[in-house]
């Protein structure tokens, strides 16, 4: 794909001579910033968006975007594009040489939005990112601006920008770094990320072919077409096929991202009769490393400048983006004076431990591709044997555990349960989707939240005037909660509390899934996790919730 240039203007400070001040300041343009600069905006945050380049990325790079992502690029915007543009799969299989071992489903129920995965090359979504920002007026994208000096204080963070009209000074409350795995705020700050490098290298090679091969993840250990090494096959939108040999800590990436290298490999794979052509390549070595802390004072970072993991998994970008998701609804509120600056700390201590999940599956898939020891080979070549008879064994074959989203289980902002639950919806976890009836037709529970507070209320065989009364109070608090009820299967919502939302259980299956009795509540967060749930509906001790998810008790404390 040939990138596509994006306007270059004179930053305003170098028109006047004065510097610029503002809210927040985004760095990078990835998926990562873009949708921290679109989630800003949805708060009604002001901020500018800098990128030393001017151009979609190069090649598809990330290529998987998780049930999770896919949510929450529904609550930015562009979700509905983003599916219609990507390959949907649920499906993934793993081959011994030429046979199959096994095949598994990522999502063996239907009565969910999104599917497990989507596939769709980078440069797509930030084509979608950029469009949907630059719906909003609260967004001041700057391109080919490159961040070469940052100076934080106790108040604000001072910032110097080059851009091909010179240099300009602008300051901000905040600092978002999400310009990646070499971060420049990183290096000008002189922090590091600690972690591994793993000793292996890896082609990419994105094909464009018609193939007749099913829209699933193939992964092939030992192949005959690619012997003693390993082979992943995605299929992405517009027919590109994403195709990852690996190539051992030996190979030269100059000489082995030659076409005259890279095509015999796909020849061999594909078989000579069928057509291709190379859409782009690269020679990657990876590393699974983080930085101590995300929050840095008034710089926070997000994304690859914070954290790296294998490409295994699909954890990078989804991990990204989900950064952002978890940060920016507490930055809004820390912006507009509606919260300490402490609840930034919870940036980290929510973060961190996710990042450290990712890195520890990532570091796990990627020993168990590339053993680096003789026992370990042994271990993993008899693990791969028994799997194709044996389920036990197909629980230990780690061919790129997938990217699931973190549950904030150990978070100071939940409330802990007071009332038993069974399942999986405890305090912190992401909130689980269910199909629901409308007056107006279908509708999915995972658009009913985000962006703010929600209570979900589970009714029993009705709404009566007290309950009624009772949940719209809700609204009412210092900190608003906007509760949304949830009726038995079968009973369809009346229009008589228009001014309340209600929705059947389509299937019973919210009721399951967040094992609801009549009278139960979740408060759920703007970031679409749970904050904490009740047995029975009590306004006082939602209204102490919210005051601790946001860390307000502190200050009425």
């Amino acid at each position: 794909m040939s990138p596509e240039l994006f306007a270059y203007r004179k930053a305003p400070e170098l028109m006047t001579g004065r510097r610029g001040d503002y809210p927040v300041i985004i760095v990078g343009a990835g998926p990562v910033g873009l949708c921290a600069a679109i989630d800003l905006a949805q708060y009604g945050v002001e901020c500018v968006l800098l990128d030393d380049e001017a151009a979609l990325s190069e090649g598809s790079r990330a290529i998987c975007f998780a049930k999770r992502t896919l949510e929450i690029l529904d609550r930015l915007g562009c979700g509905n594009r983003a599916v219609a543009r990507g390959i949907l799969w649920n499906t993934g299989k793993v081959f011994l040489r030429d046979r199959l071992l096994y095949s598994f489903d990522l999502l063996p129920e239907s009565t969910h939005k999104r599917p497990a995965f989507i596939n769709l090359q980078q440069y797509h979504l930030e084509q979608f990112l950029i469009e949907r920002m630059l719906q909003s007026d609260r967004v001041d994208a700057r391109w080919r601006n490159r961040v070469v000096g940052v100076a934080p204080a106790a108040d604000y963070v001072d910032v110097e920008v080059e851009t091909p009209d010179g240099r300009y000074q602008a300051r901000c409350g905040q600092l978002i770094a999400a310009d990646g795995a070499r971060s420049s705020v990183r290096k000008l700050l002189g922090l590091e990320s600690q972690g591994q490098v793993f000793h292996d290298r890896f082609l990419i090679a994105d094909v464009t072919m018609d193939a007749d091969f099913p829209t699933e993840r193939w992964f092939w250990f030992d192949p005959p077409f690619h012997p003693n090494q390993s082979v992943l096959l995605h299929r992405q939108a517009d027919n590109v096929w994403r195709i990852d040999f690996q190539l051992g800590w030996s190979a030269d990436p100059e000489e082995e991202r030659k076409p005259e290298r890279v095509i015999p490999r796909i020849q061999a794979m594909l078989g000579p009769q069928r057509p291709f052509k190379l859409e782009w390549v690269s020679v990657y070595t990876f590393q699974c490393r983080r930085m101590e802390k995300f929050r840095h004072g008034r710089v926070l970072f997000v994304g690859d400048a914070a954290h790296q993991v294998s490409p295994f998994g699909a954890r990078g970008a989804n991990s990204g983006i989900q950064d952002a998701d978890n940060l920016i609804w507490k930055l809004a509120r820390v912006v507009r004076k509606r919260a300490p600056e402490s609840l930034l700390d919870t940036y980290d201590a929510e973060r961190v431990p996710a990042a450290d999940e990712n890195i520890l599956n990532s570091t796990r898939s990627t020993d168990f591709i590339t053993p680096k020891s003789h026992a370990s080979r042994i271990f993993r070549d008899a693990t791969l044997h028994l799997a194709q008879d044996h389920d036990f064994a197909r629980a230990l074959v780690n061919s790129g555990r997938l990217s699931l989203p973190f549950s904030y289980t150990s978070t100071p902002l939940n409330t802990p349960d007071h009332d038993p639950f069974a399942g999986t919806m405890a305090p912190g976890a992401p909130a689980a989707d269910a199909p629901l009836h409308a007056p107006g037709g279908h509708a999915w529970l995972i658009d009913q939240l985000g962006g703010r507070f929600v209570g979900l209320y589970f009714a029993g065989s009705g709404i009566d005037e007290t309950t009624r009364s009772r949940l719209q109070a809700l609204v009412n608090l210092p900190d608003p909660v906007y509760p949304v009820v949830i009726c038995p299967m079968g009973e369809t919502p009346t229009e008589r509390w228009s001014d309340l939302p209600m929705f059947e259980d389509a299937q019973d299956l919210a009721v399951q899934r967040y094992d609801a009795t009549p009278g139960t509540l979740y408060l759920i967060r703007p970031d679409q996790h749970v904050a904490a749930r009740w047995r029975h509906f009590d306004i006082h001790a939602t209204r102490d919730a919210v005051q601790r998810a946001t860390r307000t008790s502190e200050v009425t404390a």
